[in-house]
């Protein structure tokens, strides 16, 4: 799945800061206090990041044509 561009609920742009919250995450901060920190306060915009999952390099290997 991609990374949706905005909110579904409320608009708000968020594919800008998907690449900083997968780093900090896997460096092991706590995912709440990455959010807070990019300045996602809405409940609707943290469950985008939250629930989304990168499946892309999984999907991309197999050859569709």
């Amino acid at each position: 799945m991609l990374v949706p561009i905005r909110c579904f609920t409320c608009g708000k742009p968020v594919a800008q800061d998907w690449d900083e919250y997968v780093r900090r995450c896997e460096n092991g901060e706590s995912p709440k206090d990455v959010l807070d920190d990019l300045g996602y306060t809405r409940y609707c915009c943290r469950r985008i990041l939250l629930s989304t999952v990168d499946v892309m390099s999984e999907v991309s290997q197999y050859k569709i044509f």
